[in-house]
């Protein structure tokens, strides 16, 4: 048994739920710190709030890679934890902005807090069962581009999600202004609408892809077996049921292709959550002159608002850069194309101290955007192939151990990077980006692409 061969429509509807997924990360990313500063957080506390997200990451994903791999009901095997993940996230999108109006039982900061971790945990129980439900429905021609696709709907709805409180400001009149210690209505509304977008997309996923059944999946396993009996790397023996404990087995028998891929993967996404954390604070400082202690002014507001124009950049820049993506690593193999997106990317930070105005700054975030479309798809679409699909949950779960690591290495340490190293100037955190990016492209010539060799020595039997 194969899996049937998907048309470009399916393959959407397959990612589509991303769409409002990446819409509430893009609300998260370019926002929450800014957030936490109007409730009362200093600019060097800022990564240690942050440090919520890489934790709940670090503990839920491999769980829920686990369990969706060893789920079946009526709904499927992965579409349930991606319906409680939205619902779930949707409440914490409308109540991190609101966070003041619990304030009679708790300080703002704290409530403000706890959403975000709502958040992030919830977007974790959506986020590795999407990835393998992608890897579990298309068969491997097709995963490049599913991951591309999916990439594409991450860039759509990052987009929506960075540029809305512009919009809602600049188009339809709703205030970026508010008195200190409160979040202005545009960015309130915003998240609501970011929570709404979330639920709808999740559910066109649900309501317009078929899973294989556990049975159906048994059939392709041991097809795809008789195909890898020559590469033990991808070949997995039937095994009883799957044990909790089997996760802590998995991780020391990770594929080698799979422990190549943690480096880069480390390295990339120390990177991106330096960009995160302190793009704000960093271009107030830098490009705006104003000091690390504000947090309210008109003008850091609008400093605000131009970070998720920026952002809103890089990820529009990411869609038409992954249309091309499995075009460009079907000529040149998936490891160049991801080197040189990455390398693209470290340098693209490193540029961002010499702009000579914020307005400059959408040049290296187009740099930034050809990094991040890479990022989201080629070691994904790399590591599908060197894993069985028995077990493409859990190791999906436990790919995101590189992810979060990093981020909570970054998010103990660069809060006081900034405070007593660069004398509070946010900046030189996205400096230090820049070199992490720079490593991690250096570090993918190193991983083996299972799939690419197997194709080159395919096409030279043939020749």
């Amino acid at each position: 048994m194969q899996k049937r061969k998907l048309s470009t429509l399916e393959i959407i509807y397959l990612s589509f739920g991303f769409l409002g997924i990446q819409m509430g990360f893009a609300l998260q990313n370019g926002f929450a710190s800014r957030i936490l500063q109007t409730f009362g957080a200093e600019v060097h506390q800022l990564s240690w709030f942050w440090l919520i997200a890489p934790i709940t990451g670090l503990i839920v994903q491999p769980l829920v890679g686990h369990y969706s791999d060893n789920t079946w009901t009526k709904l499927g095997r992965r579409k349930p934890y991606f319906l409680i993940g939205a619902i779930l996230a949707s409440i914490g999108l409308i109540l991190l902005p609101q966070a003041d109006l619990f304030i009679a039982f708790l300080p703002a900061l704290w409530v403000g807090t706890g959403m975000l971790m709502i958040m992030d945990i919830s977007f974790n129980i959506s986020m590795e069962p999407f990835r393998a439900l992608v890897a579990d429905v298309l068969d491997k021609e097709q995963r490049t581009l599913g991951f591309s696709v999916q990439t594409i709907l991450i860039g759509i709805g990052a987009v929506i999600g960075s540029w809305l409180p512009y919009v809602l400001s600049e188009y339809f009149g709703l205030s970026n202004r508010a008195i200190e210690g409160n979040v202005p209505v545009n960015l309130i509304w915003s998240f609501i609408i970011g929570a709404v977008v979330l639920l709808v997309s999740i559910l066109v996923t649900i309501t317009k892809t078929k899973e294989y059944s556990p049975e159906e999946l048994k059939l392709i396993t041991q097809a795809e077996n008789k195909l890898n009996e020559q590469n033990p790397e991808k070949s997995l023996a039937e095994s009883e049921k799957a044990k909790l404990s089997d996760i802590f087995v998995d991780f020391v028998k990770m594929p080698p292709t799979m422990k190549q891929l943690s480096w880069v993967q480390f390295f990339s996404w120390f990177a991106l959550f330096g960009m995160w954390v302190f793009s704000t604070p960093a271009l107030a400082q830098h490009f705006y002159g104003l000091p690390h202690t504000d947090s309210s002014s008109e003008l850091f507001n609008e400093a605000g608002d131009w970070v998720g124009i920026l952002f809103g950049v890089y990820n529009l820049v990411s869609i038409p850069v992954a249309i091309y993506l499995p075009k460009i690593a079907k000529k040149i193999g998936r490891k160049k194309t991801h080197f040189y997106a990455l390398l693209i990317g470290g340098l693209s930070f490193i540029s961002i101290y010499v702009m000579p105005n914020q307005n400059w700054l959408i040049l290296p975030m187009i740099g930034i955007g050809i990094a991040w479309a890479s990022i989201l798809s080629m070691p994904y679409a790399i590591l599908a192939g060197a894993i069985n699909p028995k077990k493409m949950g859990v190791y999906m779960g436990i790919f995101n151990f590189f992810i979060v690591l990093p981020q909570i290495l970054n998010g103990i340490i660069g809060g006081p990077l900034v405070k007593y190293a660069y004398g509070n100037q946010a900046i030189f955190a996205l400096m230090l980006s820049g070199l992490s990016m720079i490593i991690a492209a250096f570090l993918v010539v190193k991983v083996k692409d299972v799939d690419d060799i197997q194709t080159k020595k395919q096409n030279s039997n043939h020749g």
